[in-house]
């Protein structure tokens, strides 16, 4: 993501994440160590609300933001590096697989609180999750997306010809996933939107277009609504479901490109 001119309290940021890289975990000493990274629909202009920033260390960071050239070449450090999207990937469904829940159980979680008149402590506990989980989840997605743009930036046709068309496969395979766990992230956002709630967040929505909390233009749920107007959440569920069964799926298959990549590599 291509940083503007942004600019929000870093520190309340960092301390809400205990001042640790919510990708690779890692601990900073000081402000120098971490950097505070938008994720999501955001413009980055002006005041970025803090549901839309994860805190990253300076590595994580830079993958995120370095340019695509810094790619490896080399045969045996180029299956390292598609072995190792491949294992952040599968992660990264794990990651979308916990948020589904997460976002899933609202619904449940809101009406218990509303049969004792009023947000309970244990309802701010799954609002905070929720927040906590999407945050984890895009950060997740972008770092395999940024691997990717790496790999498409990478010219391995002149010398290598089946190693490189292996790896097309593979990147073909593993971008088709990435879209598939967009698509399951944005439909349990839609829970949150069907709670009249913002979707980054989770602010009570008011009328008009945007959340007038962060700024986050109101997600569409005219498709997942009932004949009385009510979001049909059974509807959307289902369908959150079928899209993770089918995002596994995709995964045996990119773990089969991984090992002819691999093979190929090692025939040239």
């Amino acid at each position: 993501m291509t940083a503007r001119d942004w600019h929000a309290d870093r520190e309340a940021v960092f301390d809400r994440d205990a001042r640790t890289c919510r990708h690779c975990g890692t601990v900073g000493d000081d402000a120098e160590a971490l950097r505070a990274y938008p994720v999501g629909d955001v413009a980055l202009e002006g005041e970025v609300h803090e549901s839309a920033l994860v805190t990253v260390c300076a590595d994580c960071f830079g993958t995120l933001s370095d340019s695509p050239s810094a790619t490896p070449t080399g045969a045996e450090e180029l299956f390292h590096y598609v072995r190792e999207t491949t294992r952040i990937q599968g992660e990264t469904i794990s990651t979308v697989a916990s948020f589904a829940s997460v976002a899933t159980a609202l619904p449940g979680d809101l009406e218990t609180a509303l049969d004792d008149e009023g947000e309970d402590a244990a309802l701010e506990e799954s609002i905070a999750q929720y927040r906590r989980h999407r945050r984890d989840v895009l950060l997740a997605i972008a770092v395999v997306d940024a691997r990717l743009e790496r790999l498409a930036a990478l010219d391995y046709d002149a010398d290598e010809p089946a190693a490189a068309d292996a790896l097309e496969a593979f990147s073909e395979t593993a971008t088709d996933l990435q879209s598939a766990l967009r698509e399951v992230v944005a439909l349990s956002e839609t829970v949150a939107t069907g709670l009249d709630r913002c979707h980054g967040c989770f602010d009570a929505l008011e009328s008009g277009p945007s959340c007038d909390t962060c700024g986050l233009a109101v997600r569409e749920t005219a498709d997942w609504e009932a004949d009385d107007g009510t979001l049909a959440f059974d509807r959307l569920f289902a369908t959150i479901n079928d899209r993770l069964q089918a995002a596994s799926t995709t995964t045996e298959t990119l773990t089969d490109r991984t090992t002819t990549l691999a093979e190929r590599l090692t025939a040239e």
